[in-house]
């Protein structure tokens, strides 16, 4: 049931971010810009053929395998049983939604639609790129949650051993 769960949150939330990059292109291409918040928040219409922040620019079939492979080994680990809870559910809704929702464009497009622009944080990234980074965050924080109930257990079972 969880994987029904987690396919169908993804799904929405690859949908979002094909819906935002669809009004950000029809109405901010080729060189549009919003300002939401002066001085602080913009939207603005950018093609991102590379990674993260712009890095390597012009790998789309690399980065698109590599998305491919990333989600398969995310539905591996929900289907493993490997880790458990809402918290890596999360994570997994969060990072499999905005790769797909990334994979998308990187496939019609041969491109990445940017269109969130921060003063603070120079690199104009998407819905998509935020959920990847909220999801990886939080499986980076299952994984330490999970290893730490496991030392705790190891080292409980040690002290019940030396009674």
């Amino acid at each position: 049931m969880t994987i029904v769960i987690v396919a169908v949150l993804s799904a929405v939330i690859a949908g979002i971010d094909q819906l935002i990059k669809y009004y950000v292109y029809a109405n901010l291409y080729p060189d549009g810009r919003v300002s939401v918040i002066d001085n602080l928040f913009s939207l603005v219409y950018s093609e991102n053929r590379g990674a993260a922040f712009g890095i390597f620019q012009n790998g789309t079939v690399f980065f698109s395998v590599v998305t491919v492979l990333l989600i398969g080994v995310f539905v591996y680990l929900l289907v493993s049983g490997k880790f458990k809870g809402r918290l890596f559910t999360s994570s997994m809704i969060l990072i499999i939604g905005g790769g797909i929702g990334n994979l998308i464009d990187r496939i019609f497009r041969g491109f990445v639609i940017d269109y969130l622009s921060v003063s603070f944080f120079p690199p104009i990234c998407n819905f998509a790129d935020y959920c990847i980074t909220i999801g990886a965050f939080l499986f980076m924080l299952c994984i330490l949650l999970t290893t730490e109930k496991k030392s705790e257990e190891k080292t409980g079972e040690e002290t019940n051993d030396s009674e």
